[in-house]
């Protein structure tokens, strides 16, 4: 019964396969956000990024969100920063079109937060551009090589630390979201997409293969209830450069308007 969960499956999901309707798809994008509420997106990032943000006495940060959705994790980094009287950026990139419409739809209050569309293993932003990059819920849907290429770009726009954060690929998390699904998930692509991406997930040891394929340094992969893996690694930029942040006092170099005036040539909106 569970050779099934030995190796990730290759199988592709509804949503990589552009098997659904516009409707279907704008009933994914609100059934996500609440899934993400109950099952730990938001926890994880508070446990990872936040508390990064934090322990580091950052007044002012920017970050990248790849694969962003509907960029519902930005407003959850969003109304943390301003709560605790901080300036933050938040740059949302995400390669369907409508998914980018909807972070600018849903982030009508945020205005720190930017949506542009582009693909996320050619990020179109120069090295360092951001103090943080992370993603959420994507790496499942890449091939290994794919994921390599994801966590390199990752690294390479970002100045402090990466955060991914995905699914980890266990027998009780499978057979407890196949049975959520049935009692509380109405849309066909949350319900079967979802428990596919499971199988098409992660052990903790696969994530730290891949992110070593990716000569990343620094790198800790830790669990999260329930059932999400979260890997951290230092940022590419960092390595080369981390002497500058002694002679900023440890206040972030920020390459905003670099990074703003690349994305224009991709699409940014708001």
């Amino acid at each position: 019964m569970f050779a099934r969960f030995r190796e990730r499956s290759h199988d592709l999901e509804h949503l990589d396969t552009g098997d659904y309707t516009p409707e279907e798809y704008e009933g994914c994008i609100v059934e996500l956000q609440r899934v993400n509420q109950w099952l730990g997106d938001a926890r994880a990032l508070r446990l990872s990024l936040l508390t990064d943000i934090e322990q580091a006495d950052l007044r002012s940060f920017s970050v990248l969100d790849v694969a962003a959705g509907s960029g519902e994790l930005l407003r959850v980094a969003a109304g943390w920063t301003r709560r605790n009287k901080l300036k933050g950026s938040f740059t949302a990139l995400e390669l369907n079109a409508r998914s980018a419409e909807a972070t600018l739809e849903k982030s009508s209050a945020f205005g720190e937060i930017v949506s542009i569309r582009g693909d996320a293993l050619r990020l179109p932003f120069a090295d360092g551009s951001f103090d943080y990059s992370i993603c959420s819920l994507f790496t499942h849907h890449l091939d290994d090589g794919k994921v390599v290429l994801a966590l390199q770009e990752l690294s390479r726009v970002a100045r402090r630390r990466i955060f991914v954060i995905d699914l980890h690929r266990h027998p009780i998390a499978y057979y407890f979201y196949c049975t959520l699904g049935r009692l509380f998930l109405h849309n066909r692509l949350i319900r079967e997409d979802g428990a596919l991406s499971i199988l098409r997930s992660f052990k903790p040891q696969e994530l730290i293969h891949l992110a070593s394929r990716a000569s990343l340094d620094g790198v800790r992969v830790e669990r999260r209830f329930p059932y999400r893996l979260v890997l951290s690694a230092r940022a590419k930029w960092m390595g080369l450069h981390g002497n500058r942040w002694e002679q900023n006092n440890n206040r972030p170099l920020t390459a905003h308007a670099d990074h703003m005036n690349q994305a224009e040539n991709v699409g940014l909106t708001r």
